[in-house]
């Protein structure tokens, strides 16, 4: 048994709630403001946005609530949150919206959320988090807690996402979205120092996904930088995220992107046939057992500037941690009080395996240490 939250967006009986409040559910009763009950219906579920579509069915239409435009909310808008906290229906709470596109490790690159500090609990799931004029600008989703309970901060995801979500599984029965294949970085101030941009904007293409992927077919390579998407500038990971999911499966587009190319960077471009983004990415396969290596370790070498304890990747290495085919030095270890450990958005983690400094490719410790002793105080 558990509770949650919902919102009618359809006089026909389709409401909106998050898909973990449904996730695994054999029976989904659902009870109106009336007191009717009616058996509900999954019509379709997003894993990326925790979205699902419910039916119910009445012989009258039903009451729906407006979905707003959630780009026009601002820091500072009072806002209101419906729902059932520990199954209290019927809940109203006040606070303000404190953070737009908030975005978190725990969250997926589509869950760019509304953060608020108006009280969201367990039971609150799925209901609307509305503007002053009575319009839904989010779905309350998630919340920061230590305790389980409401500690201030709760996140919605905005009605505009939720929406695009809705359409596509009342229209299609599932969500689709485009996909390239490809992972991805923004480009950040110390990038665009090192390989010398005019500005700090575009998309790091850090591996090719699939080399059979769209991006993997049309040629794009592992530090390519995407700087244009159709004719539009990319302005970072997530924006080129957001444009490649918005865009139609099958659709053909053009990508401008930069190469190194023997220390220039050329300015290149590629078709690409949009495809279509698998339900579920799953990580990749990075804490495998391992078994400690037999022979006698290779030399390492611990640079206390940085804070990175490192090893030659050996062929017997590269077996046991599943890294065969690659050449770098494996992480070791990671000081808490070294440089590395204080890089964002991302500091390297023991078993990772560094490829390249600034724009060379390493392979041994001699490479790493002549590379960064040539660094001076403040450079990138």
């Amino acid at each position: 048994r558990g509770v949650g939250s919902g919102f009618i967006v359809d006089p026909k009986g389709y409401i909106l709630t998050n898909q973990h409040v449904v996730q695994g559910a054999t029976r989904i009763t659902v009870r109106l403001q009336s007191g009717e009950e009616f058996r509900g219906v999954v019509k379709g579920i997003d894993e990326e946005t925790d979205v699902a579509v419910i039916k119910i069915e009445s012989t009258r239409e039903l009451p729906t609530v407006k979905l707003g435009n959630s780009d026009d909310t601002e820091v500072g808008d009072w806002v209101l949150a419906i729902g059932s906290p520990f199954g209290l229906d019927q809940t109203v709470t006040a606070g303000i919206i404190s953070k737009k596109e908030r975005q978190a490790a725990p969250f997926t690159s589509f869950q760019q959320f509304l953060q608020t500090d108006a009280a969201i609990n367990r039971g609150n799931s799925g209901g609307p988090l509305v503007n002053m004029r009575g319009e839904v600008i989010g779905m309350n989703s998630q919340i920061a807690t230590s305790t389980g309970d409401y500690n201030g901060i709760g996140f919605a995801l905005p009605s505009n996402e939720a929406g695009f979500v809705y359409q596509q599984i009342i229209s299609a029965g599932k969500v689709r979205r485009g996909y390239l294949g490809i992972f991805l970085d923004s480009v950040r101030p110390e990038f665009a120092r090192v390989y010398e941009l005019p500005d700090t904007k575009g998309a790091i293409v850090t591996d090719v996904r699939d080399a059979q992927g769209p991006a993997g077919k049309a040629g794009i390579l592992a530090n390519d930088i995407i700087i244009e998407y159709n004719g539009q500038a990319v302005g970072s990971a997530q924006d080129l995220i957001n444009k490649v999911a918005g865009t139609t499966v099958g659709q053909t587009i053009t990508i401008t992107y930069l190469r190194d190319v023997n220390g220039k960077l050329e300015r290149r471009t590629a078709s690409v046939t949009i495809g279509e983004r698998p339900t579920s990415l799953a990580p990749r396969d990075d804490d495998a057992p391992v078994t400690p290596p037999k022979e006698k370790a290779p030399p390492e070498i611990n640079r206390v500037r940085l804070g990175v304890t490192l090893q030659e990747l050996t062929p017997q290495l590269a077996t046991e941690r599943k890294l065969t085919g690659l050449r770098g030095l494996y992480v070791k270890d990671i000081d808490p009080n070294g440089i590395i450990a204080d890089a964002r958005p991302r500091s390297l983690t023991e078993g990772d395996v560094i490829l390249r400094i600034n724009r060379t490719a390493i392979t041994s410790l001699e490479e790493f240490e002549r590379i960064v002793n040539a660094l001076k105080a403040g450079d990138a």
